[in-house]
């Protein structure tokens, strides 16, 4: 079983995408699955032209498999397709120049193929989510306290979670324990129950668009657990610098 490159935070940098698609050619032992992790599209004049890109790979490339983002949630709000039209986050975070921006650089047919998108992918022991089960905005990082870390892993049913809301490139590890619940009814009668845990992990995949020049994404060998993250430099500064954490298998 070859490797898995998981990818987030394109927003709409085509040059970007191309130099990690050139990199993973140089991946050892290959690469058998491309998972895009949300933040496909963006606010950039390349946009159309990178979404037909992945939707048309070429011949020896894997085929994307992609997921909604958070981008991808304020497009559906900009055309109405989603579960409100209003953009406050957008405009507060970006200014209504960038919604400009993003009105222009993705166009409603691509608004319609982006609603046909997965939420997320569930592969082996694996949640692959922008966020989390909770939705796109949901940003976990470095900081997140254990709990609402172990809280996101147990709702979405994994041992490992591979997100990129942040566009940071981390490993959160989670050790074995246990976790006490309680009910207590409207009568007074309460019941607990106890959840052995074993060892989790979150993490975070890193941005490809985030720094221009710079692009960061992870890859995951499922069968000895390695995780790789890797920087690829395109532009005027080429190469990459590889960093790598290994795991025991659960």
């Amino acid at each position: 079983m070859s490797h898995w490159a998981i990818l987030s935070g394109i927003a709409g940098h085509l040059a970007a995408y191309e130099a990690v698609l050139a990199d993973l050619k140089r991946v050892k032992g290959g690469v058998e699955a491309l998972y895009i992790l949300g933040d496909l599209v963006g606010p950039q004049a390349d946009c159309e032209a990178l979404v037909r890109r992945v939707q048309s790979p070429r011949r020896g490339e894997p085929e994307p498999q992609v997921c909604v983002g958070w981008w991808e949630e304020q497009c559906f709000r900009l055309h109405a397709v989603g579960a409100s039209s209003e953009t406050p986050e957008l405009i507060a975070r970006y200014g209504p120049e960038t919604v400009e921006k993003l009105w222009n650089s993705v166009s409603r047919e691509t608004v319609q193929w982006l609603r046909s998108l997965h939420f997320g992918f569930f592969e082996l022991d694996c949640l692959l989510i922008h966020g989390s089960t909770l939705g796109v905005d949901d940003e976990l990082t470095p900081e997140t306290p254990p709990l609402q870390m172990l809280d996101r892993l147990i709702r979405g049913e994994a041992n490992r979670l591979f997100c990129g809301r942040s566009g940071q490139a981390f490993q959160y590890q989670l050790q074995s324990g246990s976790v006490t619940s309680s009910l207590t009814s409207l009568e007074g009668e309460s019941a607990s129950q106890v959840q052995t845990l074993s060892p989790k992990q979150i993490i975070g995949v890193g941005s490809v668009g985030k720094i221009p020049g710079q692009a960061t994404y992870t890859l995951y060998h499922p069968k000895s657990d390695l995780i790789s993250f890797r920087t690829v430099r395109y532009g005027d500064r080429l190469g990459f610098s590889p960093t790598s954490a290994r795991q025991s298998a659960p």
